[in-house]
């Protein structure tokens, strides 16, 4: 590890763009063909090529620019989730599975990252032991600050909002984004310092310099350390304490070097508390970079500091008990040492300003309707369709509804065509029976209800499928918990969500069976009477008692009251139907003219007036929207104004009917015969009743069918997922078993007392970071020892005094348990 950190490359792999824009383009852009936009995928294919892969180079910053900008306004035109899989590696984990996410934002933040890597690898090749060298280190620093911190305030807020907590990458984490910032500001700092070392700036404000050192490497650490134990496993070895041992080391710095400004204006009990604390400082930051691992290069600085500090501390000590008498104050009654800031981010002018990174480029996708302007008509379209629905279908259906619940009330019309025709079925009566008999009524119910079963129990089967799939994962799990521990979280804590979600859905699935049950029992109540509906003319008008009234016998309202009654009831239920066909026409023509409609235009002007390089969000449009839907208001207006004549009429109705009944005469034959007529034409009523309602049944499950198999690829996704971890986690251990037992063999070594000769091949060590991640997990044997894993060269002459490892003793063997039987 050298004496400054730099960030690590995100590694990627190529991916079928063509493919994958193809399919989109040809799913959501029925208006043009993919083979339009060759150029774009084409150029795209390039651009990302050349600006993921590379050497470390400065000439490689102008194409990862050009390659982001494309990707800024590839995301203004298309969605983040294109059915695209993106793969990138962990920036700090070489050994762990690339993650792969169906997400645009994902590749613009990995790109960014990247990015910030450059800067922060191109600033550590520089030559810091020359002013040249240092300048340059500067500027790639703050470069690489600019650059994390775009990717935070810029680049990461879709990610965040399309990734649960849990799927995030650890170098996207806040803590982590946040202390990478901070680290190449204080590597900034530290060339400024170091720069004005080099130059012979005065001790203060070479202090200055220094105390501002450590406060960025303070911030940066402070960040980790705060941060949950899996970000902090997830840093390389040897960071946290690197820059620990790098704020200590500045800190101890800036006190040095005021002990030297207050030496120089006489203040000697000032010069002592601070070398005093100084070499408390340096002493700790010492032996944490011992401990920690850190690199030798800087445990040698920090070493060479305290031995300074001792130093002049031993000779400010001694001059000040002999000649100055100087008290010493403690370090608390001190004044702090000021610091003084010389970096700040600097975000490249192309990530601020995106296009001008293009030059003559063209930009990709310049003539694909965005994805902000797509989503608006979308949007437009649905909320024209429900409000259509709501505003004028369901509202006209609710008054429909009322009067037929009304006038059967009434036995209307029933008691005038019992009374106008006593023998015979009325025209009204005949119509009704016709519809029903084209539809084959019953049979077209029963196989709704067939269907509406089917699709209940297919959506009931998805679920079952879901929890199979989480079962057999759990299963697996507790599996593998058992003969291995490991770090990960069971099944148990890690699936409650799609299990919480499945148990909703079967809460949605019960309610919807109710409902179906409601509707069941409906048609059997109804079956017979609706069935009658379906009969042939002749049958139906048997079945229906004939009457003969006379309606010239005297009544007390004299000779033609009832007839006179009769015929103004006849008038105002023409009337009450006239109102009804002109809300059907309403409806129709509501209808028709969203069919006709087409808001592309519109939306393509307004589109047209947005700043090209702006995300372009579908909440631009509302006031096209909403001056667009205006023109529906009219046929509100037409079932607002039928809904006042309706209940007029109703209410006259009701009064010429009391009348019509009061004059009848009381006979049973007509009675009987209106009990028939109303029987009927109730019938019908409830089968257009009962069909709306297995319509909407159909096209729930249908709906909610959709939601269900999205719910079980996402459940599948997930299982892979853990299977694939498990797999790794099995060959790792398989792998570290292989290698204790090759280093618990004795080796054999020749008698001839000169070099000792290796007669086996000896594994390479592992990583310190990795053999203390594989020992928390419990893949590494405990008997292993570090020493073991660590083993001297094959020609060295420490294999003479070096202790071989033996066998594991019994205890820390691990016994194997049995297969459990499925």
């Amino acid at each position: 590890m050298p004496n400054q950190l730099s960030i690590p490359f995100k590694d990627t792999y190529p991916i079928p763009i063509r493919r994958a824009v193809r399919e989109y383009i040809l799913a959501h852009h029925t208006d043009t063909h993919p083979d339009a936009f060759k150029w774009d995928i084409n150029r795209w294919e390039i651009l990302r090529k050349d600006g993921t892969g590379g050497a470390v180079h400065v000439d490689r910053v102008k194409t990862v620019l050009s390659y982001h900008a494309q990707l800024v306004f590839i995301l203004s035109k298309l969605p983040i989730d294109i059915g695209l899989d993106i793969p990138y590696t962990a920036a700090f984990d070489s050994s762990a599975l690339p993650l792969a996410l169906r997400n645009l934002a994902y590749e613009r933040a990995a790109v960014l990252f990247n990015l910030a890597a450059l800067y922060s690898q191109l600033a550590a090749a520089e030559d810091r032991t020359t002013s040249h060298g240092l300048k340059q280190a500067i500027t790639y620093h703050q470069s690489a600050a600019g650059t994390i911190h775009h990717l935070y305030s810029s680049g990461l807020a879709k990610l965040q909002a399309s990734l649960p907590d849990h799927d995030m990458p650890i170098e996207f984490t806040e803590s982590v984004i946040n202390s990478l910032e901070s680290l190449m500001l204080a590597q900034a700092q530290e060339a400024v310092w170091q720069r004005a070392m080099l130059d012979n700036y005065k001790n203060g404000v070479i202090a200055k310099l220094a105390a501002k050192v450590a406060s960025f490497y303070h911030a940066s650490c402070s960040r980790i350390q705060g941060a949950p134990s899996n970000i902090k496993q997830g840093l390389p070895f040897g960071w946290l304490p690197h820059l620990e041992t790098k704020q200590l080391h500045f800190e101890a710095a800036a006190l040095l070097r005021k002990s030297m400004d207050d030496l120089d204006a006489n203040r000697y009990g000032h010069e002592i508390a601070r070398l005093m604390q100084a070499h408390t400082l340096a002493k700790r930051g010492s032996d944490v970079g011992r401990r920690g691992g850190v690199a030798q290069v800087v445990q040698n600085d920090i070493k060479s500091l305290v031995d300074t500090i001792q130093k002049n501390l031993i000779r400010a000590e001694r001059d000040n008990d002999l000649i100055y008498h100087q008290e010493v104050p403690s370090i608390s009654s001190l004044p702090p040492v000021i610091e003084a800031s010389m970096v700040q981010p600097l975000i490249p002018g192309a990530l601020a300003e995106p296009k001008t990174a293009l030059g003559d480029d063209a930009v990709i996708f310049g003539e694909l309707l965005g994805y902000g302007a797509k989503l608006a008509i979308d949007i437009y379209r649905d909320r024209r369709r429900d409000w259509i629905q709501e505003e004028v279908v369901d509202r006209a259906q609710r008054l429909d509804d009322l009067v037929a619940s009304i006038l059967r009330s009434l036995n209307l019309p029933a008691a005038l065509e019992a009374l106008e025709k006593p023998i015979g079925l009325p025209p009204s009566l005949l119509k009704k029976a016709e519809e029903v008999r084209q539809d084959h009524g019953p049979a077209k119910v029963e196989s709704s209800i067939d269907n509406v079963q089917k699709l209940s129990q297919r959506n009931a089967n998805i679920i079952d499928e879901a929890m199979d799939v989480l079962d057999q994962e759990a299963e697996a799990d507790e599996e593998f918990q058992e003969e291995s521990s490991n770090t990960r979280s069971p099944s148990q804590e890690a699936n409650k969500d799609f299990v919480a979600k499945a148990e909703r859905y079967r809460g949605i699935l019960q309610r919807a069976a109710e409902s179906d049950e409601v509707v069941r029992s409906k048609w059997e109540e109804w079956e017979q009477n609706i069935t009658e509906l379906t009969w042939s003319e002749a049958d139906l008008e048997a079945s229906v008692p004939s009457s003969a009234v006379s309606l010239s016998k005297p009544s007390s309202r004299g000779p033609n009251s009832t007839q006179s009654h009769a015929r103004q009831l006849r008038v105002l239920l023409e009337s009450l139907n006239d109102i009804q066909r002109s809300r059907d026409q309403s409806v129709t023509r509501a209808k028709r003219l969203a069919d006709a409609e087409d808001i592309t235009p519109r939306i393509l002007k307004a589109a047209a007036a947005v700043e090209r390089w702006v995300e372009v969000q579908p909440s631009m449009f509302e006031d096209v929207l909403d001056e667009e839907l205006s023109k529906y208001d009219k046929f509100r207006e037409d079932i607002e104004e039928g809904e006042q004549n309706q209940e007029v009429l109703l209410e006259s109705i009701k009064e010429r009917n009391e009348m019509f009944l009061q004059s009848r005469k009381e006979d049973p034959s007509v009675k009987e015969r209106e009990h028939a007529l109303q029987s009927l034409d109730l019938a019908f009523h409830k089968y257009k009743e009962i069909t709306r309602n297995l319509d909407e049944g159909l096209k729930f499950y249908n709906d909610f069918g959709t939601i269900l198999t999205q719910f079980l690829a996402s459940c599948k996704d997930w299982a892979n997922r853990r299977k694939n971890e498990m797999h790794e986690m099995r060959s790792l251990s398989r792998s570290l078993h292989s290698i204790s037992l090759e280093q618990s063999q004795p080796k054999s070594i020749p008698t001839v007392p000169s070099r000792p000769l290796v007669t086996e091949p000896v594994s390479p060590p592992l990583p310190a970071k990795a053999v203390e991640l594989l020992r928390q997990s419990s893949l590494l044997p405990q008997h292993l020892s570090r020493a073991a894993l660590d083993l001297p060269p094959p020609d060295s002459d420490e294999w003479e005094s070096m202790p071989l490892p033996g066998p594991a003793p019994p205890s820390a063997r691990k016994p194997v348990p049995a297969k459990r039987v499925r």
